[in-house]
Parts: C-alpha cells; sequence; structure tokens
C-alpha cells in the first residue's frame, strides 16, 4: 500500500468518511437537494392545517419525510399522522435548528424536480 492510500484510510479512520455537499445536507435536512420532491419552510409547517401539495405527495410511495427537529411537536405532529397514515417513513432531523426548512419530502434517487418549494407568503418570510 502506498503511503499516500496509508495516510487517506488513516484519515478516514480518525474523522469518519467525507461529506458529500455538507452545506446541502444541512439545508435540506440530512437529504440532497437532487432528490427533494416537496420542502416547506419552518412557518410553512407552523401553520395551522396542512399544505394539500404535501398531503398528496404522501400518497406516492417511495418517499421518505424529513422533519427540522427545531420545530415543536405540535408544529408538525399532523404531517406525522399523515405519513402514519400512508406508511411514509420518517426522520425528525435534530441537527437542522440552522435550517429554515422545516420539512422535506424525497426520495432515495435524484428526482431533479425545478420547483420544490410552495413559494407563498410564509415561503418568502423564511427564505427571503
Amino acid at each position: 500500500m502506498s503511503e499516500e492510500k496509508l495516510k487517506e484510510v488513516l484519515k478516514q479512520g480518525v474523522y469518519g468518511s467525507p461529506e458529500i455537499r455538507p452545506d446541502e445536507r444541512r439545508l435540506f435536512l440530512s437529504t440532497l437537494r437532487e432528490r427533494v420532491h416537496l420542502a416547506l419552510t419552518n412557518r410553512q409547517v407552523r401553520e395551522q392545517g396542512m399544505y394539500r401539495e404535501a398531503n398528496e405527495m404522501m400518497s406516492k410511495s417511495g418517499l421518505k419525510m424529513y422533519l427540522n427537529g427545531a420545530l415543536n411537536y405540535p408544529a408538525y405532529s399532523n404531517y406525522v399522522q399523515a405519513a402514519n397514515k400512508n406508511g411514509v417513513p420518517f426522520t425528525i432531523v435534530n441537527d437542522g435548528k440552522d435550517s429554515p426548512v422545516g420539512l422535506v419530502l424525497a426520495s432515495d434517487y435524484a428526482v431533479e424536480k425545478e420547483h420544490i418549494f410552495i413559494e407563498d407568503e410564509l415561503y418568502n418570510r423564511d427564505m427571503k
């Protein structure tokens, strides 16, 4: 084994594998932008009721929901109930406190959707 390869193996052993696009993963609650079908901001998730688009999207198979753990449970409980009803697995991401994104519906593969946000007044307050 070459000296350079040995250094790389030791570095990964000490620090772990390098993460691909860490800023993007922080923004989209541990997933990549290319996998996102729908994203809601923190204010949109806190809004009373549920966004129709999110509810409809949960009926699709193969999606996973990521929730920002910085939000209180009552803010996203209706989304958790809808996910359970539709068999959508979800993860509460506790290191999302710096992210303006509150909910992400994503797949395990790239879909490259151009518009992933619902751009309303609440979106404008969080993202602009």
